[in-house]
């Protein structure tokens, strides 16, 4: 039996800062050649990924790391996860 490796991207996350009172964190994620910036209001549940170039890509699988790992997100802190998809 042969199975066909699905395509893989592995996403790497800096967080820059968060405020707990104004329930944000702020970040830098890059995944193959791109590179954005991120804002996620947890409370209002929003997600901003600048700039727009292949944000199409990141948005989703982003907003569900960030959901899963939001109070273990330290600022100054290193994060991957795998993406299901080549960018």
């Amino acid at each position: 039996m042969s199975f066909k490796r699905l395509p893989e991207t592995i996403a790497y996350v800096r967080i820059t800062g968060h405020c707990w009172q104004q329930g944000k964190i702020e970040g830098e994620v890059r995944a193959g050649e791109y590179d954005w910036q991120f804002q996620w209001c947890f409370r209002q549940g929003k997600l901003s990924v600048q700039p727009s170039l292949g944000r199409a890509l990141i948005q989703e699988p982003l907003g569900r790391f960030l959901e899963q790992s939001d109070y273990q997100l330290e600022p100054g802190g290193d994060y991957a996860f795998a993406i299901r998809a080549e960018f």
